[in-house]
């Protein structure tokens, strides 16, 4: 299936989840592990209906369900078709049949304590260092450029964050080179970004806000806030 634009989800109206990074999210509130268990159990039926399941997180009182389809087609502008890790259609259906379930097991969705990282790593080397960070964080370098067109690590069980290369100039000068990605639904956007500055930090830039704003530390290491605006 063709991947969907962030607009084409947004105009889907998923009320109960985010796309944050590549997937869509979503967080039910559980009373206890046996009530969370039923709901995994009816949702897997919905999948198996469909054909298509989320990737599902347990703990204790909460449930977290990450779609993502790993044959989404994406086309470059000359027109080539890629497959790759995004959100199509079927998640969207799925996702709206989730809702449709937690509401019948009496499951309060979380939305705005849903968080997702990723981690940056600025080189001119994408290419020549992937291989390294891939063996590292997976234990094998089948893990770069997984589900992307480009060079990022992504570990097919979910394990490690995904770790994806921004390009930079050579330079000699030593300056942070790895930054975090720190994906939150749009409307807690603000809110974590205060958070942090009356802890301490300090907002570096937030020219592209609010798709991201730069947040450093007081020993000016820097992250993004990111959201799907």
């Amino acid at each position: 299936m063709d991947m969907l634009t962030g607009d084409q989800v947004a105009e889907a109206n998923l009320t109960d989840w985010r796309k944050l990074g590549q997937g869509l999210h979503a967080r039910y509130l559980a009373g206890d592990f046996g009530t969370g268990a039923r709901f995994v159990a009816a949702v897997g039926e919905a999948g198996d209906a469909l054909g298509h399941h989320p990737r599902v997180t347990m703990g204790d009182g909460y449930v977290d369900l990450k779609l993502l389809s790993d044959d989404a087609v994406y086309r470059d502008d000359e027109g080539t078709e890629h497959v790759v890790e995004w959100v199509t259609q079927q998640d969207v259906d799925l996702a709206r049949r989730v809702t449709e379930i937690a509401a019948e097991h009496a499951l309060d969705p979380d939305p705005a304590s849903i968080t997702t990282i990723e981690l940056a790593l600025d080189t001119a080397h994408a290419a020549t260092i992937a291989p390294v960070w891939a063996a590292l964080l997976t234990g094998s370098t089948e893990a770069q450029g997984r589900g992307t067109i480009g060079d990022d690590v992504r570990d097919a069980t979910g394990r490690v964050p995904i770790l994806w290369f921004q390009d930079t100039d050579e330079h000699e000068t030593p300056r942070q080179r790895f930054h975090v990605d720190v994906w939150v639904p749009s409307e807690v956007a603000e809110q974590r970004i205060d958070a942090a500055v009356a802890a301490g930090g300090i907002v570096v830039d937030d020219s592209q806000a609010p798709s991201f704003t730069v947040i450093a530390d007081q020993d000016g290491n820097k992250a993004c806030v990111c959201t799907t605006s």
